[in-house]
């Protein structure tokens, strides 16, 4: 089916920075950027990833979710307390990142124009990882894991 964002701001767009495709495993320092950008790549690659609010809390629900990213600049109170709690009651990590275009982007909710920029980012608040295959990013998955204990 075509998704669609589950929950659409009026702020005005922040302009992000040029991250690229950052791959922690071709050496450097993993950091809370790198480490989720590399969850994300591959759990989508395993068709892994629930985006946004509605496939968030099913996975949430069904007890099948590993790791759940929320974005700080959520502006629906609601919204950040629902995903937390079941975060809570069901043991799931959670891990917070600055701002819900930037997760969209890295979960995979743009276009990719010929230069390989991201365009027509869709904010995404919430993604749960549920599936990360064989997992060559164990690593940073670890590194998440430490981060939110």
């Amino acid at each position: 089916g075509r998704r669609r964002p589950a929950h659409q701001s009026t702020q005005s767009p922040i302009i992000m920075s040029d991250a690229g495709d950052v791959d922690a495993a071709a050496g450097g320092e993993l950091t809370l950027e790198t480490a989720v950008q590399e969850v994300l790549k591959t759990s989508m690659a395993h068709d892994g990833l629930s985006r946004g609010l509605h496939e968030a809390t099913k996975a949430l629900e069904k007890r099948n979710a590993l790791l759940c990213i929320l974005a700080n600049d959520c502006d629906e109170a609601a919204y950040s307390k629902l995903v937390e709690a079941l975060c809570s009651e069901h043991g799931v990590r959670l891990v917070r990142v600055d701002q819900a275009k930037q997760l969209g982007e890295w979960a995979g909710l743009c276009k990719i124009d010929k230069e390989g920029k991201p365009r027509k980012v869709v904010k995404c608040s919430c993604v749960v990882v549920k599936d990360l295959g064989s997992s060559h990013a164990s690593q940073a998955m670890e590194f998440l894991q430490k981060m939110t204990d």
